[in-house]
């Protein structure tokens, strides 16, 4: 016989205030092939009808696992962003389309979900997710899909949901791997047995930065839309106290056990976070950097090259990149390379280091300070930033 893990209650046994409605004769015809299984019939189907998810983010995990979950009937639908459709989304945020950019991301999810099914309700949160709202937010859904691309977000909706007694269905992706993994601290170990602490500002590029396949999250978002499903019937093994890992060049798919962590501060033995907190100062995020007086905006720059001041402009990105755009006039020292290069950087004129988005240039910015460097200056925004404010000729990527 089949394992089939522990037994969760299902959604109306959890809350007695969860009522699951009766399906009108246009859905018994559109979920039909959901009706024919036995694991889900019309019992379950109801009760996707009565459930609802949140999604945080709009964007590339966001987008399949919205669909999906809107297709299968989840009754009611919240979705979390506050960004706008650019076009370097379409690759992969397939939410959207070219008739969306420039638009809210929200106003092109609601419409595109309301197309495909209306009988869901499709519920927009368009603010950023903060300590302040995050609990008010999520407290309304019976489960919490993390479409996030920071480690901030990630964080704050981890202990969130672990505060709240949520299950969080965590996915996230770079370049050609992902990962999928629900962590529900009342019967696993939450975000934080496996990640305690978040890495350093700046060693861990972001997907802007370092790339992704676009079809990846299609994959891993689908995955996170499947044990949301799970999760709302009753049914199935959910991916609880397990980490699935999806290697897409090799086409192969791994799964590693996770346990929690008896001294977790959040869900251990002796738990001591008890409320969000300031993630961004916590994770080195775009708050902690925001105020640091190296850094040097696009305008200012090209106002300093009309001058004619003396600057030694040093990009970081890799050859790959470089290719692509450049500063003219600049030297490019990709940031792996950087200490074998110190002998080629000029300590008596200012260096103004950029990169794709100022990330990498920011990491060289810290390490050249520790090697003695001082008229040091970091591109806020990077090459992303010079093409939309400075020179829209300049490609972006």
């Amino acid at each position: 016989m089949r394992k089939t893990g522990p037994e969760r209650p299902h959604p109306e046994t959890m809350d007695p205030r969860h009522d699951i409605p009766a399906l009108t004769h246009d859905e018994r015809l559109r979920y039909h092939r959901h009706l024919i299984l036995p694991e889900v019939g019309e019992t379950g189907q109801r009760r996707l009808k009565g459930g609802s998810a949140l999604i945080v983010g709009a964007g590339g995990l966001g987008s399949p696992a919205a669909l999906y979950l809107a297709a299968a009937g989840v009754g009611r639908i919240g979705l979390v962003d506050f960004d706008l459709v650019d076009a370097s989304n379409l690759q992969r945020q397939i939410l959207h389309g070219t008739a969306s950019v420039g638009a809210s991301k929200l106003a092109s999810a609601a419409a595109r979900l309301a197309d495909l099914n209306p009988n869901v309700e499709v519920v927009r949160h368009e603010t950023r997710l903060t300590s302040g709202n995050a609990l008010g937010i999520l407290g309304r859904y019976d489960v919490v899909l993390d479409g996030a691309d920071n480690f901030a977000t990630r964080y704050l909706v981890n202990d969130a949901c672990a505060l709240l007694g949520k299950p969080n269905v965590h996915g996230s992706i770079f370049r050609f791997d992902g990962q999928a993994s629900v962590f529900d601290a009342a019967r696993g170990p939450c975000y934080r047995c496996l990640y305690p602490e978040p890495p350093p500002p700046g060693l861990v590029p972001s997907c802007a930065e370092g790339g992704v396949l676009g079809v990846l999250p299609g994959v891993i978002g689908t995955v996170q839309a499947i044990e949301a499903i799970k999760l709302l019937i009753g049914i199935g093994e959910p991916l609880i106290g397990r980490l699935l890992v999806f290697d897409a060049l090799g086409m192969r798919f791994r799964e590693l056990v996770l346990r929690k962590d008896p001294d977790c501060p959040l869900c251990g033995a002796h738990p001591t976070v008890r409320a969000l907190v300031d993630y961004d100062d916590w994770c080195g995020g775009p708050a902690a950097k925001e105020t640091m007086d190296e850094d040097l905006t696009v305008k200012d720059l090209a106002a300093a090259i009309a001058r004619g001041e003396d600057l030694a402009l040093i990009d970081v990105r890799e050859p790959h990149e470089w290719a692509l755009c450049r500063l003219e006039g600049a030297t490019l020292v990709p940031l792996g390379t950087l200490p074998d290069r110190l002998g080629d950087l000029d300590r008596t004129r200012a260096l103004v280091l950029y990169c794709h988005h100022g990330n990498r240039s920011r990491v060289a910015l810290e390490y050249l300070r520790g090697q003695g460097f001082t008229r040091l200056h970091n591109l806020k925004g990077g090459m992303e930033a010079w093409s939309r404010e400075v020179d829209p000729s300049v490609p972006r990527y």
